[in-house]
């Protein structure tokens, strides 16, 4: 059974006539006539008794009609789901992060997207998986280190994050514009532990120019690591553009050089799913919170 026959099967229902059924459907009537008795042949039963030019419905014909009239409401349902949907009266979207990025870019970006789509439901999952969890379909997008590079994936590019060390306005570094990367070596630095992804980073930069850091203190936390940055207690490694939001007195920015340690950052999803109003909405919401982020970062 095809939608169409079904279509013209209900036209002819509200009809009663084959002729005046045709010119509402904008088709022959030989067409519509075709149409149902091809249905019928596939059923094995009579829909319509013909009396004449006066057509009824049979008992078969009576029994599609109240099932065949609940698949349009249903369409119709479906229909006006996706409208609203389109409209911004709902819809869900779960993210999937790595651990620590929900404090060094999510907070405020979650905050606003609420206030300004309150209908939109977001989950933040902070995840060593975020690639294996979005082709499992487990989370709808995920934001990691690029490149991703799996067939099965869509990935966006957001930006290529650079990394500064952050010291006390009362450390003597406070007034260097710069220092070289290999100065970490003889530096008291606050950390996060080695599992976390920007430890990993600077772990892999240091050893690469021939030295490993020994932290003075170990966080899992971003405000604990601030404080102790604030407080004198120590240096920390952290992402040029939170360093330069942060907007905190306190603390000052020292850029790395030789090398600089740098990432690309990117957003990905599975290619073969649908791009609903949540999920592009999200998407351009997090590209606008990106680029102010950039501009104020290039201003301070």
């Amino acid at each position: 059974m095809e939608l169409k026959q079904l279509q013209y099967f209900m036209a002819i229902c509200d009809e009663l006539h084959f002729s005046r059924a045709a010119e509402k459907m904008g088709v022959s009537a030989p067409n519509v006539s075709q149409q149902i008795r091809r249905l019928e042949e596939e059923l094995g039963v009579l829909l319509f008794d013909r009396l004449g030019k006066t057509i009824v419905l049979t008992d078969a014909g009576a029994i599609l009609q109240e099932h065949g009239a609940a698949v349009f409401q249903h369409l119709q349902q479906a229909s006006h789901a996706i409208a609203d949907l389109k409209q911004m009266q709902g819809g869900s979207l779960s993210i999937g992060v790595l651990p620590g990025d929900a404090d060094l870019m999510f907070n405020s970006l979650l905050l606003d997207f609420h206030q300004a789509y309150p209908t939109i439901s977001l989950s933040l999952l902070e995840t060593m998986k975020v690639t294996e969890q979005v082709c499992d379909r487990s989370i709808d997008v995920g934001v990691t280190i690029g490149p991703v590079t799996d067939e099965r994936l869509t990935s966006i590019p957001l930006f290529h994050e650079e990394f500064s060390l952050a010291v006390s306005k009362n450390d003597p570094l406070a007034s260097e514009n710069f220092i070289p990367l290999n100065r970490l070596h003889d530096l008291k630095m606050v950390t996060f532990p080695p599992d976390h992804q920007c430890r990993k980073l600077i772990d892999r930069f240091c050893m690469d120019k021939g030295f490993d850091i020994q932290p003075h203190m170990v966080t899992t936390t971003l405000s604990s690591l601030l404080h102790m940055v604030q407080s004198g207690v120590g240096a920390c490694v952290l992402p040029r553009l939170l360093l330069d939001n942060l907007h905190n007195t306190d603390i000052k920015v020292v850029h790395l050089r030789n090398p600089t340690p740098s990432q690309d950052i990117c957003l990905i999803y599975r290619s073969d799913r649908y791009i609903g109003y949540a999920m592009r909405t999200f998407i351009k919401s997090l590209k606008a919170y990106i680029e102010t982020a950039i501009r104020h970062s290039k201003s301070s």
